[in-house]
């Protein structure tokens, strides 16, 4: 029997059709949970997890503990794991919302990969 999946869900799984992590271009995926943010670049050819971040990490605490911005998390989320991309040679990524819309912290995290230095 078929397992019962949620919207979201269904949407990833239909956006992961299209979407590959290839050695050149690793895919950039986020999840974003009730309470945090996090972000990890995979090469799906290889099956492995090139770097990751996230929002729950003592760094990501530091950079925020006085920023009272709403995005704040996500945007220092955001900048961490494009910093450890670069360091490891990657500098194009292909971006994976997960089936969450773009907007709110998905966008607050991918501008400031961009800003960063990820391209997508």
């Amino acid at each position: 029997m078929a397992k019962r999946l949620g919207g979201r869900e269904r949407r990833h799984l239909r956006i992961r059709k299209k979407i590959k992590g290839t050695p050149e271009r690793p895919r950039l995926v986020v999840f974003r949970s009730n309470r945090h943010v996090y972000a990890q670049i995979v090469d799906d050819v290889g099956g492995r997890t090139i770097v990751g971040a996230c929002g729950s990490s003592k760094q990501v605490a530091e950079r925020i503990k006085q920023d009272k911005e709403r995005f704040a998390e996500s945007r220092a989320v955001g900048e961490i794991v494009a910093k450890r991309a670069i360091e490891k040679g990657v500098k194009k990524v292909v971006f994976d919302r997960a089936g969450y819309r773009y907007h709110g912290r998905i966008k607050a995290l991918a501008d400031a990969a961009r800003e960063a230095g990820l391209e997508f």
